[in-house]
């Protein structure tokens, strides 16, 4: 078994499948593992960890919700021989303070900082894809947003560029030790982003603004659990506070080239269909 292979868990995910691709067009040789591949990986089933590391250099790591695992993946990774890990966290996560989102943010960010391994913490603003591959897009499909964000903008971040930065820590030097925080190159508001993508597929969408309380409801009528439910809410709610609103310049200073702008992820997809006219 190669002593340089790649581990993507979570590769069947919106940033796992996008750094997989991008590191096998690099040449690398990548094992992608999520509960369903050929090599089967479950956070929650230790068992099912060694034979994802095996002959494994390098891990790309999406945290589980349930944070304990990664304690102990981490210790089974550094014993078999992984170096180097980039691990997939959320914006300004110092700064959430006690909610359930900066708990479990931060307490997998000391995980890899507890460790030997050579880590890199990619920090990432809310995604421009969660309004097409998320809870977000079945609201838009009706013709209706309603959710708990007013007047402070977000610097919505492309997944692509965040892959572009996850699959450059992980093949090249220097990012030793290092946090990233990744944004797009402005803050829109969510009535902004949806008169966006309403413009460009021609389709009759509104926003409305509507309280936490009421939004977390709306989810749990969707399929999430209750937890799951409020915990998003929190994270709007935090937010609201200006907490993630500024931008940074790391995505430009790391690929060499500007962020992605909302409008660029909006033409592109809705040239691809996603919100069909």
């Amino acid at each position: 078994m190669s002593q340089n292979t790649i581990l993507v868990i979570g590769a069947t995910g919106k940033t796992g499948r996008r750094v997989t691709a991008r590191l096998r067009l690099l040449g690398e040789q990548v094992r992608p593992v999520s509960r369903s591949s050929a090599i089967p990986f479950d956070w929650s089933d230790p068992r099912t960890w060694d034979a994802a590391l095996d002959g494994a250099s390098s891990a790309y790591l999406v945290p589980p919700v349930e944070i304990g695992p990664i304690d102990h993946f981490i210790d089974r990774a550094q014993s078999v021989g992984v170096r180097r890990v980039a691990l997939l966290s959320g914006r300004a996560a110092d700064s959430w303070g006690d909610s359930a989102f900066g708990l479990d943010m931060r307490a997998a960010e000391r995980a890899v900082h507890a460790s030997s391994l050579d880590w890199t913490i990619v920090r990432s603003s809310n995604f421009s894809q969660n309004f097409s591959e998320e809870v977000l897009l079945e609201p838009l499909l009706r013709g209706e947003l309603a959710a708990p964000p007013g007047e402070v903008p977000e610097p919505f971040v492309d997944i692509e560029d965040v892959a572009a930065v996850a699959a450059q820590v992980l093949t090249t030097p220097g990012h030793e030790g290092q946090t990233y925080e990744l944004t797009g190159p402005r803050g829109i508001t969510f009535g902004e982003a949806v008169g966006l993508i309403a413009a460009a597929s021609g389709r009759t969408i509104t926003y409305r603004q509507i309280t936490p309380g009421q939004y977390a409801q709306s989810l749990t009528e969707q399929g999430l659990t209750r937890e799951e439910a409020d915990t998003i809410a929190e994270m709007y709610v935090l937010m609201e506070r200006g907490l993630i609103s500024e931008t940074t310049d790391d995505v430009h200073r790391l690929l060499g080239r500007p962020a992605a702008t909302f409008e660029d992820y909006v033409i592109r997809t809705a040239a691809d269909g996603r919100w069909p006219a």
